[in-house]
């Protein structure tokens, strides 16, 4: 019999999102959102769908696990209140994945990898990360950074590898600085990373909730879960509104 959990893992940071529902690491059924359709429109039918798909009940889902930030506002605040009712209702243990960690690790291994998410009006939320068969080990903390700031932070290092929705967006400016710093610039095709010194672009990914309930696995087996009730999100910057705010 096999005694890995079920896991229900939502990723609600990026547009779009994702769901991913397995056993251990065994994929039981995907699905991936519309761009254009909010989160609140879908996510209850597409978690369902899931669940038929695999013959699971939501009684049979023994872990839920979530992309806690940051991301969208209210993409994260959807996909959380979500999880927080599910696992409320059944009484059972929830894991918050921060989001870059995911993305970090939807990249394959590193000695260095920096993740980027776009945070809105071109700037990016970024962290280092180097990534192992078995281990994620966060380098710098996560940041808010306008593209100047970006480059300037990561300039140093001659070696790295870029993944996320926000790479992929700011793929011509991370292009044009290796070419004028004679550093090679390398559009990868596969996820896993190759022996390639200089930039290297990884592939977007389009499930990133596989991602999460992959580190969700391992947190779990550490021990590491939590309450619905304690399970947060991390915006890492405050919202506009509360940005408004502090200046009236």
């Amino acid at each position: 019999m096999n005694s890995a959990p079920v896991i229900l893992s939502l990723e609600t940071a990026t547009l779009g999102g994702s769901i991913f529902l397995a056993r251990g690491t065994d994929a039981l059924a995907t699905r991936e959102g519309d761009s254009k359709v909010s989160h609140s429109n879908s996510i209850l039918s597409d978690i369902n769908e899931c669940l038929n798909e695999a013959g699971l009940r939501p009684a049979d889902i023994q872990l839920f696990a979530c992309a806690s930030g940051p991301g969208s506002f209210t993409g994260l605040r959807i996909g959380i209140a979500t999880l927080k009712a599910l696992a409320a209702t059944l009484d059972r243990p929830c894991v918050g994945v921060p989001t870059l960690n995911a993305i970090a690790q939807s990249a394959g291994r590193s000695n260095a990898t920096v993740a980027l998410l776009p945070a809105g009006r071109g700037e990016v939320f970024a962290q280092m990360f180097s990534v192992s068969a078995d281990e994620l080990v966060e380098l710098d903390t996560a940041a808010h950074l306008s593209p100047q700031k970006l480059i300037e932070r990561y300039q140093k290092f001659p070696s790295l590898v870029w993944t996320g929705p926000g790479a992929v967006s700011h793929r011509a400016l991370l292009r044009d600085y290796a070419e004028q710093q004679a550093i090679t610039f390398v559009e990868r095709m596969a996820q896993t990373a190759n022996d390639l010194s200089g930039w290297q672009l990884a592939p977007h990914v389009g499930n990133l909730a596989q991602n999460v309930s992959a580190l969700a696995l391992r947190l779990s087996a550490a021990g590491q879960t939590q309450t619905a009730e304690s399970l947060r999100a991390n915006y890492v910057r405050p919202s506009d509104a509360e940005i408004n705010r502090s200046w009236q």
